[in-house]
């Protein structure tokens, strides 16, 4: 008994030691793969938890730049365009990691923000844009971006499994801002990235003020003034405060101070560190080619919001239609016809009729158009309206014609598309059928070109007053307030005698 009784004591002594040898094995190789696992920040120095090379990081920025340009239209002004680029290069060349393949891209959104991905994608909003005034200003938005992408946030937040949790969040969040004709909604839940996600609703406090400084010594390096930094952050939260103020919709760029910058202790002590840099030298003091490239910017919803295929998107504003057509196709309208052409290639007729009988759209073209033996024949179903279509052969012009027929309210909107060119039968009746697609209502509120609110910079008067240039502007609600947030002169101030100012027509 007493011999059995030392021997399970024995096994049970042995057990416990080789438990916490196999502990401490484990420990060890959980310590050496997570000191496997840290980097050396090549914008900070300290050490980071990160799960991938720079290699991996790139592929990821590549693949989630894919999704962006996906589900986000981009603005096609071309001009503009290489003027970001131009700036957002200026202080990428002279960040932590210059040789990074940098690509600056505009997202043509009225909500104010910016994001990046990792690999050195940065996007800024058309929204964001109108609120600059001046050239560091832009500068400092980017260089913020910048900064996110060589601190390596992002990748931070994967390795510390924050990036799904962050993106599981931010979906229904809601950036707003007054524009005049209304609160526009957030694009967070309209990306399918979830690492944009993350980017467009912030990385948290410590990363998005580590992303200031760290701008801020970009804009030096760059010859801008680091200040812009703060300037640009105070106009960015007084459109944030004016907004929760009047709306009750909260979250502005990046949703990041809960005070307001002037008044953050750590933020300013992080910029004015940043002004004391040996060598630094403020070379970019004219702002007249920002003026230039900003002036006629639309402010608000846009054509190009609704669609990227801005450039040829027709709008019937007497039947409260619109559709893309073909590019570069001539357009010659009535009240209830259209017409888009190209000498050679193809024409596309609509026509609006009042629907008489209550039969199908297939129907119709058959009994009521006098079309059968249609080929390639399918029903359609867009945006809440049906509809049928298929090719036959032009009565007219012997011709193979692309034939529709969509039911819209009272109307049915007939469309016969004629193919010129035989050699390139295919292809044409592919851009006919494409247009034929897009075919739907305006969709209320939607602006489209004409009447879009647009940027213009003057000169300031001797009498100068926000209060009497809002009574001509566009902006419908609040237009002193919004001019003056615009501005930089919120809530009180006035431009001195001959400053350039944004007034919004």
């Amino acid at each position: 008994m007493i011999d059995l009784g030392i021997q399970s004591l024995t096994n049970f002594f042995s057990i416990q030691f080789k438990l916490k040898q196999f502990l401490v094995t484990g420990l060890a190789l959980v310590t050496i793969l997570l000191l496997s696992s840290c980097a050396i920040n090549p914008a900070t120095g300290g050490a980071n938890l990160v799960l991938m090379s720079e290699n991996k990081e790139k592929e990821i920025g590549l693949e989630e730049h894919e999704k962006v340009l996906n589900s986000m239209p981009l603005l096609e002004d071309e001009k503009l365009l290489a003027y970001v680029r131009e700036v957002g290069n200026k202080v990428a060349k002279v960040s932590h990691r210059p040789n990074l393949e940098y690509t600056f891209n505009i997202i043509d959104s009225p909500d104010i923000n910016a994001f990046a991905l990792p690999g050195g994608y940065v996007y800024v909003n058309r929204g964001l844009l109108t609120f600059m005034n001046s050239e560091a200003d832009l500068a400092a938005v980017l260089a913020h971006e910048v900064g996110h992408i060589t601190a390596r946030h992002a990748v931070q937040q994967q390795a510390s499994g924050a990036l799904a949790s962050a993106a599981s969040t931010v979906g229904g969040l809601v950036t707003a801002v007054a524009t005049g004709s209304g609160y526009v909604g957030s694009q967070i839940s309209q990306v399918a990235s979830i690492w944009a996600q993350t980017g467009l609703s912030g990385f948290g406090r410590e990363h998005e003020l580590e992303a200031d400084q760290l701008g801020a010594q970009y804009l030096v390096g760059a010859g801008y003034d680091p200040a812009a930094m703060i300037n640009v952050i105070t106009v960015l939260k007084n459109q944030e405060d004016f907004s929760r103020r009047v709306s009750g919709g909260g979250g502005g760029y990046h949703g990041l101070f809960a005070t307001h910058p002037r008044n953050d202790t750590r933020l300013q002590e992080a910029i004015a560190a940043v002004g004391q840099l040996d060598g630094t030298e403020i070379t970019h003091l004219d702002d007249e080619n920002f003026r230039d490239q900003i002036n006629g910017l639309i402010v608000g919803a846009s054509q190009g919001s609704q669609s990227t295929e801005t450039r040829n998107r027709y709008y019937q504003a007497a039947m409260g239609y619109t559709l893309v057509l073909p590019e570069e196709w001539e357009v010659v309208e009535t009240i209830t016809t259209v017409t888009a052409s190209a000498p050679n290639i193809g024409s596309l007729k609509i026509e609006a009729l009042r629907l008489q009988d209550n039969i199908e759209p297939r129907v119709f073209i058959r009994d009521k158009m006098g079309i059968s033996n249609l080929q390639k024949s399918e029903a359609l179903e867009q945006y809440r309206l049906i509809g049928f279509t298929g090719i036959a052969t032009s009565q007219e012009t012997g011709n193979p014609e692309r034939v529709a027929a969509i039911y819209f309210g009272p109307r049915v909107f007939t469309f016969r598309g004629d193919i010129q060119d035989s050699n390139a039968e295919d292809e044409i009746d592919a851009d006919l059928l494409a247009s034929i697609r897009t075919f739907r209502a305006i969709q209320r509120g939607e602006a489209y070109s004409g009447n879009e609110m647009k940027i213009k910079f003057v000169q300031a008067s001797e009498f100068f007053d926000f209060a009497v240039v809002g009574r001509s502007s566009k902006i419908a609600n609040f237009p002193e307030e919004t001019l003056r947030i615009l501005n930089g002169y919120y809530p009180t101030g006035s431009p001195e005698e001959g400053e350039w100012v944004k007034l919004v027509e």
